[in-house]
């Protein structure tokens, strides 16, 4: 699919993704972790946000910046969590003033970006950071890059890739993270995925 496909993709099913997620996955305790870890007048970047109500909204007492390829998911965020600053674009090249923000949060992103452009994204996520800073992002549990047809029933097709943990892990550490964790929680459809904090050490 290309970018231009997806997008469309994301905004046609940005309302069923939103009603069939459920409200209780375990990965959005992992953002207590991350807030944790920051400044109390922390900036913190919410890549691929959505419609805002699973990882934007829980971004509590600090400044947020939503960002998504797709306009209908900013347009549900911007009802959801209306004093976020929201950012239309691209991972692959932020919108985002170097050295500008003090976390990352990317819950499900990566995977929607081909797998030869991963190390690109995660230069991104170091080039906006803060050193210091932390990201929190989901990694896959295996290599794949596949279409999904007809997700969630939409009749829309939908792009994931992933090159695994190892590879991830490598690809982070290549772009100056170092990990500081890694833990398997379910996600909010349902699936139980690694997620992994990592330190931006400049």
């Amino acid at each position: 699919m290309d970018r231009r496909e997806l997008r469309r993709a994301w905004d046609a099913v940005a309302d069923d993704y939103a009603r069939n997620r459920r409200a209780d996955g375990e990965d959005a305790a992992l953002i207590d972790d991350l807030l944790a870890a920051l400044p109390a007048d922390a900036t913190v970047l919410d890549v691929g946000c959505g419609d805002g109500m699973r990882t934007l909204a829980n971004l509590t007492g600090v400044d947020r910046i939503g960002l998504d390829l797709s306009g209908r998911q900013l347009e549900l965020s911007a009802a959801n969590v209306p004093d976020a600053h929201l950012v239309q674009g691209e991972m692959t090249s932020l919108p985002i003033a170097a050295n500008s923000v003090d976390g990352i949060t990317a819950y499900h992103a990566v995977f929607h970006v081909p797998r030869a452009d991963h190390p690109a994204v995660y230069a991104e996520f170091a080039r906006v950071l803060r050193p210091g800073g932390r990201l929190l992002t989901t990694v896959g549990s295996s290599s794949y890059e596949t279409v999904r047809r007809d997700w969630l029933g939409s009749g829309r097709s939908m792009f994931f890739s992933t090159h695994g943990r190892q590879r991830t892990r490598s690809a982070l550490e290549t772009a100056g993270f170092e990990i500081v964790w890694e833990r398997r929680v379910d996600d909010p459809l349902g699936s139980s995925v690694p997620f992994v904090m990592a330190e931006y050490r400049g």
